[in-house]
């Protein structure tokens, strides 16, 4: 394939993509889902467009697009929002996932061994299958979650949001060890297995990698604050840079980079640094080019014909584990926190989705030649099939069954209006749009019910802009760009306007 070939089909892909994810959004199917199954479609079992059959290639596309998402995700997250769930999302994000292993693998070795004669694993490569489905996917987490804009009762977005973005390291521990184990055991016929090892090993990664995140995201943000570029598009590079530097260092130090890179987004992200905004919107918009590009590379990798051989035993272990093993995990890894009501923690076992980490992770067996591993794979890439499909379409729904869904009307964003306010003004700003009943009182702008603490800067009306006066006649359909003081005189300015809308609060109720 030349080049330009190549460039064309990589075109063609990313907008079907924008496409396929602008109608999932509409009809409610996971977008990630649609970029999957986009990328099978152009694979070899598809219309055989592109053929990729190097692991090493996918899975370090997967590595570099996970870290961006994890990045990402920690710079858009507040610490207001973490800081009464902490506890709770570090417990979720490791006994959880240990709990989740050790049933799930000991559910998949008797169902392989008993019924499954074809696809027997060992107890240890059992293990290793469900170690790599353990955690829950941070990309899937985040995507779906702030692409519906759900407002959840109990602060449980953040804390769903905490765990998915620092859970990966235990899985990923958990991966590596049981890999090395199974080589050994290859080997030496004897799996001598140094447990306490192990577990140095991990608080090791776990400790080096959160030290080297918090410091290395807080020298970022005074290396950006402190250099003075010129070219102000250079900041978001720069970003970037830190953003790399901060993964490599930490692998390099023995650290787990996969929390390191997140610690450190979440540490940036509630720091202020020169050209924050622009940077942030930079980052929210590589985060899904790369979210986009992960999961049709990883939908490229897969052959569809090979899923029908384990979908029996992948529709059974994905059952087990939406309604067994992660309540299980979640229902004992919170029995501390008694202020969880019940409801909280079913709907927390519910979002339990996979995504592309588990199929990343399913990746390092295929690598290291472990027995049954293209096994695995499919199997990981068939149950996160399922995850999307079932739980994905759902997390709204579920969130209203259980009453932990608050009720939010959609933002009123200035979006004919390029403006926006650093995170250092309190101000809101919000757009309506001109109708009869406004009017009913006079055409004139000082006719209009407008809250003393809010003001109306510019009108927009067809293509032209004009700042207005107290005399200016206003037309129906004209576009208002209004400041207000704060968000309690916006909600305010929109019940005196009859909208029926208020702007999305961020931080969500503690009950």
């Amino acid at each position: 394939m030349n080049l330009e070939y190549f460039l064309l089909v990589v075109a063609v892909l990313l907008f079907l993509s924008i496409i396929a994810g602008k109608t999932g959004y509409r009809f409610g199917v996971p977008v990630l889902l649609l970029f999957l199954l986009i990328g099978m479609l152009a694979g070899s079992d598809g219309f055989d467009i592109i053929r990729l059959d190097n692991f090493h290639v996918a899975q370090n596309i997967g590595v570099i697009a996970l870290i961006c998402i994890l990045f990402s995700g920690g710079i858009d997250t507040k610490y207001n929002e973490i800081r009464p769930v902490a506890r709770q999302g570090i417990v979720l994000a490791t006994l959880g996932v240990l709990l989740t292993a050790l049933i799930t693998g000991t559910f998949i070795y008797y169902l392989t061994n008993w019924f499954f004669p074809s696809v027997t694993l060992t107890f240890l490569e059992a293990l290793l299958l469900a170690s790599v489905m353990s955690s829950t996917d941070s990309a899937s987490v985040f995507a779906i979650l702030r692409s519906r804009g759900l407002l959840l009762r109990h602060r449980l977005r953040p804390l769903l949001e905490l765990e998915s973005g620092s859970n990966d390291p235990m899985a990923y521990m958990l991966t590596i060890s049981l890999i090395s184990i199974i080589q050994q055991v290859q080997v030496t016929m004897e799996p001598a297995v140094a447990w306490g090892d192990i577990a140095g090993l991990f608080i090791a990664q776990v400790l080096i990698g959160a030290a080297l995140g918090f410091v290395l995201g807080k020298l970022a943000v005074r290396v950006i604050n402190k250099i003075n570029i010129d070219n102000d598009a250079l900041y978001p590079i720069l970003l970037l840079t830190c953003m790399l530097f901060v993964f490599s260092a930490t692998y390099f130090l023995k650290g787990n980079g996969y929390l390191a890179v997140y610690l450190a987004g979440l540490v940036m992200g509630n720091s202020k640094f020169v050209h924050k905004r622009t940077t942030l919107k930079f980052f929210d918009g590589l985060a899904w080019l790369f979210q986009i590009v992960m999961f049709l590379t990883l939908g490229l990798l897969v052959n569809p014909s090979e899923l029908l051989p384990i979908a029996g035993i992948g529709i059974l272990v994905g059952i087990f584990m939406i309604i067994f093993s992660r309540p299980a995990a979640v229902l004992i890894s919170l029995l501390p926190f008694r202020k969880r009501t019940f409801n909280d923690r079913v709907y927390i076992s519910w979002i339990g989705l996979r995504g592309a980490v588990p199929i990343i992770f399913a990746t390092y067996p295929m690598i290291a030649e472990i027995p049954h591993a293209r096994t695995m794979f499919n199997i990981v890439f068939f149950i996160t099939i399922l995850s999307l499909m079932v739980q994905g379409t759902s997390v709204s729904w579920f969130a209203r069954l259980l009453g932990l869904a608050r009720p939010f009307r959609p933002d009123r964003k200035p979006n004919d209006f390029a403006v926006d306010f650093t995170d250092d003004i309190k101000s809101s700003m919000m757009q309506i749009t001109v109708t009869g009943a406004m009017l009913q009182d006079g055409h004139k702008l000082l006719n209009l019910p407008l809250h003393d603490k809010a003001l109306v800067v510019m009108v927009k009306r067809d293509d032209n802009y004009f700042i207005p006066k107290g005399n200016t006649e206003l037309k129906i359909n004209d576009k208002l760009l209004l400041i207000c003081e704060d968000d309690k005189v916006l909600q305010e300015t929109s019940a005196m306007f009859g909208l029926e809308t208020a702007t999305r609060v961020e931080i969500e109720e503690e009950d």
